[in-house]
C-alpha cells in the first residue's frame, strides 16, 4: 500500500488508467527530447538509393531510363540466371541416371536460388548485376526508395501481363510518359538512372 493512493490494492502507487512511472506508455508514440524528430511506428524508413527520396521534392527525380538499358540489363541478369542453370540442366541431361538427375535437380535450385536473390537485392538496393553495370536503378514511384522484397515479387508476377498480346506489356516503356511496362504502373515503380 502507497500513502495516497485512492486504491488500496493498487501495488504501484499511481492513478489507474496511468502508464507507471518511468515507463512509456504501451502503443502510444512517446514524446522526443527537445530537438529530435519524432518516431512514429514501425520500422525505420529505408534510406534514399542514387537520388531517391524525391517524395519530398517531386522535381528532383533522376532521369527515367530508357528501354534500351532496362532491355540491357534484363538481358545481363538472364544471362547471369540462365548460364548456370542451362549448363547444369544440359549437363545432367546428357549424363542422364540418377547422377545426371540429381545435376539437373540442382541447376534447377540454383536457378530459383539465383532468381530469389535478384528479386531480394533490385527490392533492397533497386539493383542488381544488371542494373548496377547498366547504371539504372527500379524504385518507388512515389518517393524514391527501393520497394522491398515483397513488392519486387509482386512486380515478377505482374510482368506476366507484359508478355500476354505479342509481349506489348515489355515494348510500352518506348511511348509511355513514365517509360512503364504494364508490372511498373501496377505497382507503382519506375525505372531511373542512378547516379
Amino acid at each position: 500500500m502507497s500513502f495516497g493512493d485512492p486504491n488500496p490494492n493498487n501495488p504501484y502507487g499511481q492513478q489507474p488508467g496511468q502508464p507507471p512511472q518511468g515507463q512509456p506508455g504501451y502503443g502510444y508514440p512517446q514524446q522526443a527530447p527537445q530537438g529530435v524528430p519524432q518516431q512514429g511506428y514501425g520500422y525505420p524508413s529505408a534510406p534514399p538509393v542514387s537520388g531517391g527520396d524525391y517524395g519530398q521534392h517531386p522535381g528532383a527525380r533522376p532521369p527515367l531510363a530508357g528501354w534500351g538499358s532496362r532491355f540491357a540489363a534484363l538481358l545481363v541478369d538472364g544471362i547471369v540466371i540462365g548460364v548456370p542453370y542451362g549448363l547444369l540442366i544440359g549437363i545432367g541431361g546428357a549424363m542422364g541416371g540418377n547422377a545426371g538427375g540429381l545435376l539437373a535437380f540442382l541447376g534447377l535450385i540454383v536457378g530459383i536460388g539465383l532468381g530469389l536473390f535478384k528479386l531480394y537485392k533490385e527490392g533492397t538496393t533497386g539493383q542488381w548485376i544488371g542494373k548496377k553495370a547498366l547504371g539504372i536503378s527500379l524504385l518507388r514511384e512515389a518517393d524514391g526508395r527501393p520497394l522491398g522484397f515483397g513488392m519486387a515479387f509482386v512486380r515478377y508476377i505482374a510482368h506476366f501481363l507484359d508478355s500476354l498480346a505479342c509481349y506489348i506489356g515489355w515494348l510500352w516503356p518506348l511511348w509511355d510518359d513514365k517509360n512503364q511496362t504494364f508490372a511498373d504502373k501496377i505497382c507503382s515503380t519506375v525505372v531511373v538512372k542512378a547516379g
